[in-house]
């Protein structure tokens, strides 16, 4: 048995290093130096429930301070100690934005869309990014034939209007939720905002769901009905009047479409008691966010959380505090 010791490997390169040839080959491929990118590898990912094909399609993110404002009924040093536990810088909140797209093999349909071109430009790529990324992952938005909304928040709807204010998806049917629709279209609620952010996405409800080419598509759903075969609509009211999850089921397979149920679950399935600053009606938000979490961990259902780190589908279990969420294992085949 031959034993190598520091000494003798050194010896050994410096006896290679007097060598020519060997010089030669160093020199030449120390200096083969390779560009860097410079930029992100297009974020999509696919899986299936049952016959049905699920695109998870990255809309980016959104960076907001963590100040007194942020959790309503939370000091910020808790917040900063929760982002800390979950490897993440403390100050700054990092929300990411997933919509999804359905191949039913009858239907191409998006739930939700992100914030929209404009955004993408505004924010030079961070976020908006849905049509990037559709591109990468081989979708023309001329063959979106249906477009599923949650609720009305600019993150769920901007994405309706491109830059320019011209129809994204220009052939797709728009379904919204009858309660929700009702709410921020009501001239009387809007009198009544309770605060100025409130009051901020009434304006921007108006200016993008009653663009006379939206209003010409846009037809109500109502909860605890099938929107269309396959995804069945469940009322989850808090974080906005209206809000609503989708269950999408294939056979013996099903996934639960939780929207903004919770969001970030590093921060609030984690903490399901922690009041966000953009819950509408925090305590109802907490209430429901409970009774779906319980249901999601007892039935051990799979869940797709717009808010969740891309892919953003996991499951869920129940801890002793609140929820934790498992991240599905990347697979690389369907």
């Amino acid at each position: 048995m031959t034993i190598l010791s520091r000494r003798t490997l050194l010896a050994g390169a410096a006896s290679a290093a007097a060598l020519p040839s060997f010089a030669l080959w160093s020199a030449q491929f120390a200096r083969a130096n390779t560009p860097q990118a410079g930029k992100q590898a297009a974020s999509f990912y696919r899986y299936k429930v049952g016959d049905i094909e699920v695109t998870v399609l990255s809309d980016g993110i959104a960076r907001v301070p963590v100040t007194e404002a942020f959790v309503l009924n939370v000091k910020p040093e808790e917040v900063n100690a929760a982002l800390r536990e979950a490897y993440m810088e403390p100050g700054v909140f990092i929300g990411p934005y997933n919509p999804i797209v359905l191949n039913t093999g009858n239907r191409l349909v998006l739930i939700d869309m992100g914030t929209g071109e404009a955004n993408y430009i505004a924010t030079k790529g961070v976020a908006g990014q849905l049509l990037t990324n559709m591109a990468a992952a081989g979708i023309d938005p001329k063959a979106v034939d249906t477009i599923i909304i949650s609720h009305y928040h600019g993150d769920h709807i901007n994405g309706l209007l491109r830059a320019d204010n011209s129809l994204a998806f220009p052939n797709a049917e728009i379904l919204v939720p009858a309660l929700e629709h009702k709410y921020w279209t009501d001239a009387g609620e809007e009198s009544r905002s309770p605060t100025q952010r409130i009051a901020d996405n009434f304006k921007n409800v108006r200016r993008v769901m009653t663009n006379p080419e939206v209003m010409k598509r846009l037809r109500t759903y109502e909860w605890d009905k099938d929107v269309i075969p396959g995804v069945h609509a469940v009322g989850t009211p808090g974080h906005t009047p209206g809000h609503t999850s989708h269950v999408v089921t294939s056979g013996s397979h099903t996934v639960y479409v939780q929207a903004d149920v919770t969001h970030a679950p590093f921060l609030f399935a984690r903490h399901p008691g922690w009041h966000a600053f953009y819950d509408h009606e925090p305590i109802q938000a907490e209430a429901t966010r409970r009774k779906v979490y319980d249901m999601l961990s007892a039935e051990k259902m799979l869940v797709q959380g717009f808010h969740y780190p891309f892919p953003s589908v996991a499951h869920v279990e129940k801890t002793a505090t609140g929820y934790r969420e498992i991240p599905v294992l990347w697979s690389p085949v369907l």
